[in-house]
């Protein structure tokens, strides 16, 4: 009783000072927070010593998993050496051997690296360079953006503008900057009316429309590689990608990769975009760049975009941005330690074999009542559920199907943190065959009971 006094005390206090992210406090007099004493692995341990599955990674960061001995080594020594410095006039060899790592793993062509401190940063660099480039260029007409309609690149005011418009991020709408939106390749519910085994990527036709008419307007295309994240976990062909590269090559227009979800093992591959053979212009990168261990951006782009900058002072070419993290030393020593795992524990060939193993029970959930459609890429599952599957009707956002789910997780020692009506996992890396099939085997009891 002591016990639970304590941890409720430390609730209080919380709720007293804190106002935590996409949530409604008022929802917390309901469903306080969790109060989190340690982790290991992919498990999180309550205050009352019970375990949850982090299945998603604690929000698609975590790659090898919580507590791993050599990132907190890294991290430990560089703070006994220097724990942070401005990035302007000055470097250190942290931020070098990080930058040299990421240019050995990353597109051939990608040789420019400007550090930041979070995937909406990463983002909001790539939207500026590409809009100077044009103006040191001589081509200032050039400075509107094309993205997808379900997309979604982060929370700060330019991520957000190229943006679909949803439930995180309608109430600023006000606030964006004009930019082209197109259908967004959502096999389930095809803005076209096609079937994916038929269809000739007729999606991409307004694509095309609005680059062929406005093409001298137009800065930069910004788009997630086959997963588009916070708009829904949709996870689309490669072909489109591809298609979408030849596009914005034809009318010269940049390419933004946001792979700041997708980056880092997600999809099997070290980047989504391997999926495809493309050159894109930029490439925004965070989350798991540090295993989540530290906050960390990068975007990464090419020496012809570098050079439009480098000029004489007097010019006024110079990329005025900055943020005071950039380039920590102690979240670049995370970076150097969480890349060494890849290759010391070779994480990517570990998973392949365990991928064909979630994609198989991922399947399992296609026989559920109230699952319209599963979708997977990688170790990332999506189960979308539906109040009808023959229309493929959603749950009314009142009725809080996801919730009611998230709690009955909660229950199962599981994480299934809901995207409105999707559910979904975005499994650490260094999960193991036995977890994972005790992780989707409790996700699907769940969701086969739960009725409205």
């Amino acid at each position: 009783m002591e016990k639970n006094s304590k941890i409720k005390n430390w609730i209080d206090r919380d709720l007293k000072y804190i106002w935590h992210p996409f949530t409604q406090m008022k929802d917390c007099l309901a469903l306080p927070p969790i109060f989190l004493e340690r982790a290991k692995g992919i498990k999180l341990y309550d205050a009352k010593g019970r375990f949850y599955y982090d299945t998603i990674s604690s929000w698609w960061s975590n790659v090898h998993g919580h507590n791993h001995p050599k990132i907190k080594k890294a991290i430990t020594g560089q703070l006994s050496r220097l724990e942070h410095v401005l990035f302007a006039g000055f470097t250190h060899k942290s931020a070098i051997l990080t930058a040299e790592k990421l240019i050995a793993i990353t597109p051939k062509h990608l040789t420019k690296i400007f550090f930041s401190d979070n995937g909406s940063t990463a983002v909001e660099v790539a939207l500026k360079m590409s809009f100077q480039y044009w103006k040191n260029t001589g081509k200032s007409a050039k400075h509107k953006f094309i993205s997808l309609d379900a997309g979604y690149h982060g929370d700060t005011v330019g991520a957000m503008s190229v943006s679909g418009l949803n439930l995180f991020n309608r109430v600023f709408a006000p606030l964006f900057f004009k930019t082209f939106k197109v259908p967004t390749p959502y096999c389930y519910r095809c803005p076209m009316k096609k079937q994916r085994a038929t269809c000739k990527l007729e999606c991409t036709k307004p694509l095309e429309d609005i680059l062929s008419n406005k093409k001298d307007e137009i800065s930069a295309m910004i788009i997630e590689p086959l997963v588009l994240a916070a708009g829904g976990m949709i996870i689309y062909p490669p072909e489109y990608l591809k298609r979408v590269d030849e596009l914005t090559k034809k009318y010269n227009v940049h390419l933004i990769l946001d792979e700041v979800a997708t980056g880092f093992g997600r999809t099997g591959k070290m980047f989504a975009s391997e999926y495809t053979n493309i050159k894109a212009d930029f490439m925004c990168l965070s989350k798991g760049i540090t295993s989540g261990y530290l906050p960390l951006g990068a975007t990464l782009t090419t020496d012809k975009i570098y050079k439009a900058f480098y000029a004489d002072y007097a010019q006024k070419k110079t990329f005025y941005h900055g943020h005071t993290y950039t380039a920590n030393p102690l979240s670049c020593q995370a970076a150097l330690a969480s890349l060494e795992i890849f290759e010391e524990e070779q994480t990517l060939k570990k998973i392949k074999k365990l991928i064909p193993v979630f994609h198989k029970e991922m399947e399992k959930f296609r026989n559920l009542k109230i699952v319209g459609d599963v979708r997977y890429i990688g170790l990332i599952g999506v189960v979308e559920l539906v109040k009808d599957r023959k229309s493929k009707a959603p749950f009314d956002e009142k009725e809080r199907i996801g919730l009611k789910i998230y709690q009955e997780g909660l229950k199962r020692n599981l994480i299934l943190r809901p995207l409105g009506n999707i559910i979904y996992f975005y499994l650490p890396l260094c999960i193991k065959k036995g977890e994972v099939i005790d992780i989707l085997g409790r996700a699907y009891k769940i969701i086969q009971k739960t009725t409205i």
